[in-house]
């Protein structure tokens, strides 16, 4: 019974990490209707700036608030000199777009810090959590990180004037764009914010993966993602590390064929 509890607990912890980086993924498609296949890269250089500013001797969560900032900015950039000239462009030419991005980021971190795997701090440690075997500090940590990351969104998008603008660019641009909204710059800020949301999941993923340019290759199914590749690595017979990745992408194929409106969605209905 200790061990099961041990892997769901861990299964939520990784479940984190997939619900961050699914709330950085579902920030762009909502603005742009695409699919971001750099976002994990984009991650994966954020992160190596922390580890990089941490080198040069700045305290941990000095290099994570610097990281969140540069990340922000990064993403802003991203979107202004390459995507916004392709607005107009069919949707091959985003592909295009996202898979060069992709491949750029990828090289250029391994031209600059290289291959080799290293090894990245954690401000949280890794002895058990208030003395139970059952979890680390360390996997306590990214739970808690992440429901501070959820809460603060939540405020955010729901009680703020920027938020409530970003949905709106989002959802109806047109009436947005009608009551004096800069449909334009939201989707920017959107872009900057899934760039630091994952910068997030990053920096939480990297002491347990440990840091190297392919580390990175919606919040329930994240959490679901999680618990069931772990309990499948620990009681299926058979299924190791190794296969844990295709059992996480099985289910995501499953639960596009079932409900591709997403575990809580609804079909959109539009009028011809």
């Amino acid at each position: 019974m200790e061990l099961f509890i041990n892997q769901i607990l861990a299964g939520i912890a990784t479940g984190a990490i997939y619900a961050c980086m699914a709330l950085a993924v579902v920030m762009i498609y909502q603005a742009i209707d695409h699919l971001n296949f750099a976002q994990g890269e984009m991650a994966m250089f954020s992160t190596f700036i922390s580890w990089q500013l941490m080198q040069w001797g700045v305290p941990y969560w000095g290099a994570f608030l610097l990281t969140l900032i540069l990340s922000f900015i990064g993403g802003i950039l991203i979107e202004r000199l390459l995507f916004k000239p392709l607005t107009k462009a069919p949707i091959l030419t985003h592909v295009a777009g996202f898979i060069a991005l992709f491949a750029i980021i990828n090289s250029v971190a391994g031209l600059i810090w290289d291959f080799t795997i290293k090894q990245y701090p954690t401000p949280f440690g890794s002895s058990p959590f208030l003395g139970s075997q059952l979890i680390s500090t360390h996997q306590a940590g990214m739970i808690g990180v992440t429901v501070l990351l959820l809460i603060a969104l939540y405020v955010f998008f729901q009680f703020t004037r920027f938020g409530l603008a970003m949905r709106a660019a989002a959802s109806v641009p047109e009436s947005a764009r009608l009551v004096g909204v800069n449909t334009s710059w939201m989707i920017a800020l959107g872009w900057g914010m899934a760039a630091a949301i994952g910068s997030i999941a990053g920096m939480l993923i990297a002491p347990v993966v440990f840091l190297e340019p392919n580390m990175m290759g919606a919040v329930v199914g994240g959490f679901l993602v999680g618990i069931i590749e772990n309990l499948a690595g620990t009681y299926i017979p058979g299924v190791g590390n190794e296969l844990k990745l295709p059992i996480a992408l099985a289910l995501i194929i499953t639960v596009l064929v079932v409900k591709p409106a997403g575990l809580f969605g609804r079909p959109i209905v539009k009028r011809v």
